[in-house]
This record gives structure tokens, sequence and C-alpha cells, in this order.
């Protein structure tokens, strides 16, 4: 005889487990450990103070830590929101780009005491010449641009086929995976170039003409629009065991981002891994999102020789 069981599952994954009534482990420690000190400075200082005072002065800091506990702000805890404003008052705000400490400036130029600027610490360290990302002691991260498909227009049991074909590539993950979902800007220079240049070489005046409106009418869209394009990105994270190192956390990864691209290519979707220069490009376009796409001429490949033009 068999019997099934039916279990509610949250949406949010990562909630965390509830363990005395709706409070959890942290709400609870909290809660106790407030309630332990009130109890015992209260307990201490019975002999010297009226009870009435040790009320009106543990009061404050009940109600503070019962705030602390079940209270949030933005979706975060307060206690967490507090930890994090005091983590940033104590952080200097003054980060460079360098490697190494700091150095402290003179004596004669400060005038004013502030706090020195410190070394801008970013997860990436590179891109390695396979496309991954090093993460250093993370790890890599190989990203993937993934194509997408219409669901409005498909029929309802091609819709169920596609969320069946997704839930199987999500149950199947066995690290770390984030979809990203971003929208860039769109130059139509080349485009429009491109469109001009080859117009004059068509063989009749018509098809000329009709890429010729076709460039004007492009250059007016681009002229008044902010064009913007979507851009869907897989990214696979593999942390790096100390006894394998980084090759196996790559080897890892990739074969995650093949079984992945197997499984989505089923509803459809291709996966296109970024070489070095498109995950440079990304990289470098993440930290400044409103502005224009650099020319491929202007980055370079690990390892190239940065140089310039003589005047």
């Amino acid at each position: 005889m068999s019997w099934s069981q039916s279990v509610r599952i949250p949406a949010d994954v990562e909630q965390p487990d509830k363990i005395i009534g709706s409070l959890t482990a942290r709400q609870v420690a909290i809660l106790a450990g407030t309630g332990t000190v009130l109890y015992a400075a209260c307990t201490f200082a019975a002999d010297h103070v009226p009870p009435a005072v040790c009320a009106a002065a543990a009061l404050p800091i009940a109600i503070g830590a019962v705030l602390l506990a079940i209270g949030h702000r933005d979706g975060i805890s307060l206690d967490r929101y507090l930890l994090a404003a005091i983590r940033y008052q104590r952080s200097p705000k003054h980060l460079i780009s360098s490697s190494e400490d700091i150095p402290m400036p003179p004596a004669w130029i400060t005038a004013n005491a502030r706090r020195p600027p410190a070394p801008l610490k970013l997860p990436a360290r590179g891109v390695a010449r396979d496309g991954l990302i090093d993460l250093g002691p993370d790890g890599v991260a190989a990203v993937a641009e993934i194509s997408t498909v219409s669901f409005a227009l498909r029929t309802p049991d091609e819709q169920d086929a596609l969320v069946a074909v997704f839930g199987r590539w999500l149950n199947s993950l066995s690290g770390p995976a984030q979809i990203l979902v971003r929208a860039e800007r769109v130059d139509l220079s080349n485009t429009i170039a491109t469109l001009q240049d080859n117009a004059r070489r068509l063989p009749h005046p018509a098809l000329a003409s009709a890429a010729l409106e076709h460039a004007a009418f492009l250059d007016d869209v681009s002229a008044r629009h902010d064009l913007l394009r979507r851009q869907v990105l897989l990214i696979i994270r593999e942390p790096a065991v100390a006894t394998n190192g980084r090759d196996a956390a790559a080897a890892r990864a990739l074969r995650r981002l093949d079984e992945a691209s197997r499984v989505l290519g089923s509803c459809g979707l291709t996966a296109r891994l970024l070489d070095a220069r498109a995950a440079g490009e990304l990289l470098a376009s993440c930290f400044d999102p409103s502005a224009p796409p650099l020319p491929e001429s202007d980055l370079a490949l690990p390892g190239e020789v940065i140089t310039t033009g003589g005047i």
C-alpha cells in the first residue's frame, strides 16, 4: 500500500526555518539574550534600585530588542540593517584600484583628519583566455548568453512543455547559478554607415533609394529615442577547491554549462559561452550601464600589452 503526503513549500526557498512559533533561531537568540541580560541586571540592582526604576530602564531596551528581532526594512531584518549601517560608517569611502595597501599621507598635508583611501577589492580578479571569470578564492564563473522564446504565442500544451523543461533544469542544478536579465544601449551608427555604403553598390536605383530611406529612418529613431536591447545571461559559478584548484573548477563550470545548454535546447533556447573579449566587454559595461558600448578595438585581451600611438 502506498500513500502520499502534501508538503507546503514556501516561495522563498531561502527563508529561515521557524523553531518556536513564528520565530527563527536568530530572533529567539536576540530576545533570549536580551531577556537574560535584563534579568541579570535587575537581579543585581534589586537591592539598590526600586523595581519601578528597573522596569522603566529595562522597558526601552526590551522594546528595542523586539523591534530588532521582528522588524524589517526593505526586506532586511533590522539587526542586519543596523550592522550594515555600522559597517558602512566604519568603512572607507574613497576606494582606488590598487592591489597593495595604500600608504598614509605625509603629516604636513593632513590638515584635517580624514580617512585615507583604501584599495578597491572587486570579486572578479580577471578574465581568462577561455572566457571564464576568475573570482580568486571564490572559484570561477562561466557566463553564457541565452536566446529567448515567445511564451505568450505558444499553445497551452507548448507552454506546459516549456515550464516542464525549465523545471527539470532547475531540479538538476548541482551548484550556484544565476539568471541575469539586463538592458543595454544599442548603437546603430555602424548599421547606418553600412547601409549607406552598400546603397551605392546596389544594381537598381529603387533599391538604393529604399536602403537610404531605411538608413535615414534608423538615424532618426536613434536620435529621438534611447534604444535598448534585452540580454539574458546565465552565470554558472564553481568554487575552487584547494586540492583541485582553478582548472578543476573551470572544468566543472563548463560541464554544467554544457548540460544546461542541452536541457534548455529541448525548448528552443540556445546558450553561447562568452569568449574572453565578450566577457571583458560585459564586465566593463556593468561599471557604467548608461554609457555606449566600447569598440572591440579598445578592449584588450588578458595578457595583451596596451599601447598608445605617439604624437
